[in-house]
């Protein structure tokens, strides 16, 4: 079974999937470990880990493809990829989604915002106009071909142009193609209620970002409301900062690391990157 079957299979489900961001192989893997079933790239972790940047449009696509890419084959868990607005046009989408396919990612998320495009819970986003995006998801769709590649059309216009305009483009977006609607940063849980009404028969996200525009409902009242997927998109990734940030000034100003508290032991570690394994696997060819 393709990842994308996996993740439609989860979709079918009644319940709520919740969905955390990872940035690399290894919080892939700890993810998986940890007994959850799907998992979706950030961009904007991407972006701070690889080149220490905001999430401002500096990764390029062969950056972003190249991450993901390994990201989808170190675990055996479906990956939804942040795919920010596609990388320019149609013509764009077009490669970058034939890409996305042949990486075995499980389903992508396309925006709406001019390149270069920012975090949705940043200042000073621009979109595009609708039937520019519009054109994407049909070029998305048709890109796609057999693979059953899950398409989330995300809408940015909530900041610009409001709730109204994000709910219309909302709608011309999935009358395009795209399977699962998310809507970037609704403001209120009365916007949160707003979208769900407005599309009661369509897969919905919420992405919840601590600190960020949209209030951190738990996952049951988003369940209640009518989403489908919640994103947790950055709490790993601000988890680590400060756990980093901890260990390294216990480092400075102790010189020492006897006493550093909740460090996962070597060994654990090794099973972690499957150490083991490949000592069976290098003891099998060992002349």
């Amino acid at each position: 079974m393709s990842s994308s079957q996996k993740l439609r299979q989860l979709l079918a489900r009644p319940e709520i999937i919740i969905i955390p961001g990872v940035y690399d192989c290894l919080g892939a893997k700890l993810v998986e470990q940890t007994g959850f079933e799907v998992l979706v790239t950030s961009g904007f972790g991407i972006a701070a880990s690889t080149l220490g940047l905001p999430d401002y449009g500096f990764v390029t696509a062969t950056e972003m493809l190249y991450s993901v890419g390994r990201i989808a084959q170190s675990v055996n868990i479906p990956l939804i990829a942040d795919l920010d607005t596609g990388y320019g046009n149609a013509l764009n989408v077009v490669r970058t989604i034939k890409d996305a396919v042949q990486l075995g990612v499980a389903g992508v998320l396309l925006e709406d915002q001019e390149w270069p495009k920012k975090c949705g819970h940043f200042e000073g986003k621009r979109v595009i106009p609708q039937a520019e995006h519009v054109g994407k998801i049909r070029a998305a769709v048709e890109a796609r071909g057999d693979s059953g590649l899950v398409i989330i059309a995300r809408t940015d216009v909530r900041a610009s142009l409001g709730l109204d305009e994000a709910i219309a483009r909302g709608r011309a977006y999935i009358a395009a193609g795209a399977d699962i609607l998310f809507v970037e940063a609704p403001q209120s849980i009365e916007e949160l209620k707003a979208i769900a009404a407005a599309f009661p028969d369509v897969p919905l996200v919420a992405n919840i970002v601590e600190g960020g525009k949209t209030p951190e409902v738990s996952v049951a009242k988003l369940q209640q409301l009518g989403f489908k997927i919640v994103f947790f998109p950055l709490t790993a990734l601000l988890a680590v900062t400060k756990v980093m940030t901890a260990c390294f000034l216990h480092l400075k100003e102790q010189g020492t690391t006897t006493e550093l508290p909740d460090l996962v032991s070597f060994q654990d570690f090794q099973e972690l990157v499957g150490v083991p394994q490949y000592l069976q696997i290098e003891q099998k060819f060992k002349s």
